[in-house]
């Protein structure tokens, strides 16, 4: 049976000292942002033409799309289209099995994990090793990425070595971090080494030229695809910028907005092909198009994978990235998941409080909040939330369209709370599980008003 996001994130809650320490680690990286963000004084401007860009982009995709095929090809590039995240594998196990590969090296891609390829290329004989520390730690841990930017982010070092303990043979109890990231260092040596293929995400992709552009703090991505004889490249339709000269925007936000940095360590152009590779590149649809189409929630695509409205999240930081049981999590995982499937997650928009903290932080000015909020209104439109949820929108959708019957409501409701608290203030009620009931106010605010006024 499936949980939703409520009970998910109660049982990440009930470990308390790890939701606190969740929660101050994401805020210290989104302070990091502020210093970084306002350090430059044409900060909201590179925002604003951000998001300019990224308009013109969705507003004329077809085009931009042909045209980066065209150069792609003219560079040496093998073009491929996938409709969908069954095609996307179907096209990289074919281009696997041609090259009779039964192991390979990946970078950090999160439209690998949307069409769940790792676990595809598991069943048919193909085993995947993920490059980036934080995502191989998940990776041996068996779990998927908590966060877009910092997959492993809900695990202590201590879990860390244990974990390289049984699978890298690191001593037992040895949690020192440098001592864990040389230990891995090793190991995923050896993995670049032999691979002959490997696969990596796009950060950007620019029309103008054909190129691609993978940026890592880690150099895993330039690692796998230098060495090996045939880099695919995966990126979802929407990655595209129209000219090269627009990059400059973009890599001056990401970083900043994602880890507090001026830019990536690495910020690698991926064009021709080296003598004797091949470079594969494969553009996947995967509902974007779909997304495109509704007026209300286009805007969602021009995001850029920064993670910066995860980290300022108040829902998002003391539930846990697992908790929204998708491949992206947090407030824009949460407009993009009921895209794919209104039904398997039709709870996800209601994991927020409509703060507004996630638009104010979002580098292409996404406006998150308020797409939240419409696609509440979708979901309870199309039937897809539950009964008692429904119902009681149905109550309060009469209650407030009545002047009469609000303020009748309303003294009952104080009524009640002072006599009878208990019917408010139950275990069948979630909003008290963690909170306890205020004293009922003597007067309504109106009546209050009047008197103050």
């Amino acid at each position: 049976m499936k949980r939703d996001h409520a009970e998910l994130a109660e049982a990440f809650n009930a470990n308390e000292p790890r939701v606190n320490w969740h929660d101050e680690t994401l805020w210290w990286v989104r302070q990091k942002r502020d210093k970084m963000a306002w350090s430059i004084p044409e900060w909201e401007t590179l925002r604003e033409t951000a998001s300019l860009i990224k308009h013109n982009v969705l507003g004329n995709l077809h085009a931009y799309l042909e045209e980066f095929e065209r150069n792609a090809q003219q560079n040496g590039a093998i073009v491929h289209w996938a409709a969908d995240a069954e095609e996307h594998n179907r096209i990289v196990l074919e281009l696997l099995q041609q090259q009779g590969v039964k192991r390979m090296v990946k970078s950090k891609s999160m439209l690998t994990e949307e069409c769940h390829l790792n676990h595809y290329l598991a069943d048919h004989g193909i085993e995947v090793i993920d490059t980036d520390l934080g995502e191989r730690i998940v990776q041996l841990a068996k779990e998927p990425p908590s966060h877009i930017v910092l997959p492993c982010i809900h695990k202590k070092k201590e879990e860390i070595g244990d974990l390289f303990h049984i699978h890298l043979g690191t001593p037992a109890g040895n949690a020192d971090p440098q001592f864990l990231t040389a230990a891995a260092r090793l190991h995923l040596r050896s993995e670049f080494i032999q691979s002959r293929v490997a696969i990596t995400g796009v950060n950007f992709a620019v029309a103008e030229t054909g190129e691609m552009v993978v940026c890592t703090n880690e150099g895993n991505a330039d690692m796998g695809a230098h060495l090996a004889d045939v880099h695919i490249a995966c990126m979802g339709i929407e990655k595209l910028v129209p000219q090269r000269k627009h990059l400059g925007v973009f890599l001056r936000l990401l970083a900043r907005s994602a880890t507090g940095q001026p830019i990536t360590t690495y910020s690698s152009h991926f064009r021709t092909p080296k003598p004797g590779q091949q470079l594969h590149i494969v553009l996947v649809d995967n509902g974007r198009s779909r997304q495109l189409g509704r007026e209300d929630f286009r805007n969602s695509l021009k995001c850029i994978r920064c993670g910066a409205c995860m980290n300022t999240c108040p829902v998002y930081r003391r539930s846990g990235g697992h908790s929204y049981h998708n491949a992206i999590a947090g407030p824009i995982g949460a407009i993009l998941a009921p895209n794919l499937d209104m039904k398997q997650y039709a709870d996800l928009p209601f994991a927020s409080t409509l703060c507004g903290s996630c638009s104010n932080v979002c580098p292409v000015k996404i406006d998150i909040h308020q797409q939240l909020y419409k696609w509440r209104q979708v979901l309870v439109q199309d039937g897809q939330t539950k009964a008692a949820k429904t119902a009681g929108m149905k109550v309060m959708t009469t209650v407030l369209s009545r002047p009469g019957l609000y303020k009748f409501a309303g003294k009952m409701a104080r009524w009640v709370m002072r006599v009878a608290p208990g019917v408010v203030n139950n275990r069948f009620n979630p909003w008290y599980k963690q909170r306890e009931l205020p004293p009922p106010p003597a007067e309504s605010f109106e009546t209050w008003y009047k008197k103050n006024r």
